[in-house]
């Protein structure tokens, strides 16, 4: 594989095991939000995937709640249309959807774009996959990719003509790190890939050969809960029918 690890700028993570723990949106709806991007703290793989109710380019409501249980899912969070790196990493994974969908992968772009700034991506760029509105950033921040945009930053973008506001309709100024979440059918996230620099994406190849490994790590999770379960039963089994003085 092909892509920088840096204890700050860089996190990909594969988890094997069969056990997940309390999501934090579980107990605390939002994770902190960061003032750096350096800063921001990803639900890593093992956890519950956050729900959320977020928009389609029409308008729809989609709750991802329900999406999750439906196909194993690719979850891309993106800064926006107005970002050339967001475009072309989109139009890259577009590339491998097919090997996505063959996997039985569904494929959710996710950016703090209004729905009406969704349908312009779709008309400038030919994405298969669905693009999906998170304009008050509410799933990036139980996802914790979420940070805050400085002030100098906001004036860089405005002398390049990007409106932040405009383009999410909400003046929090908020936007979420670059990030990859690949999540099961039964809403465990398996595979996890965020970058604080921007520039920097997980590349088409890399993310099909982590979906596999991720269908296969969730094979192996449903195993081993269904070895749980056989073994509660049994014991279960020996309580009912253990005798007085004896002891198994």
């Amino acid at each position: 594989m092909n892509q920088k690890l840096t204890p700050i700028f860089a996190l990909s993570l594969l988890w094997l095991g069969g056990c997940a723990t309390p999501a934090a949106w579980e107990r605390n709806e939002q994770r902190p939000l960061s003032e750096r991007p350096e800063d921001v703290q990803p639900l890593a793989p093992g956890r519950h995937a956050a729900p959320a109710t977020l928009r389609t380019p029409e308008g729809e409501a989609i709750d991802l709640a329900d999406a999750y249980t439906r196909k194993p899912t690719a979850l891309v969070f993106y800064r926006g249309g107005w970002c050339p790196y967001c475009t072309t990493h989109l139009a890259a994974l577009a590339e491998v959807e097919q090997q996505l969908i063959d996997m039985g992968y569904q494929v959710l772009a996710v950016s703090p774009d209004r729905p009406e700034k969704l349908r312009e991506s779709l008309l400038a760029h030919d994405f298969a996959y669905r693009l999906l509105s998170d304009s008050d950033m509410t799933l990036a921040r139980r996802f914790g990719v979420a940070f805050i945009v400085d002030e100098a930053t906001r004036r860089q973008y405005e002398e390049f003509g990007i409106d932040l506001v405009e383009a999410a309709g909400e003046a929090h100024y908020m936007l979420p790190v670059p990030a990859v979440f690949l999540i099961d059918r039964e809403g465990i996230i398996r595979f996890t890939h965020w970058d604080s620099d921007y520039r920097e994406r997980l590349e088409g190849d890399d993310l099909v050969a982590a979906a596999e490994r991720a269908l296969d790590a969730a094979e192996v999770a449903r195993r081993e809960d269904g070895v749980e379960a056989r073994m509660r039963t049994i014991d279960r089994t020996h309580r009912r029918h253990r005798l007085p003085g004896r002891h198994w």
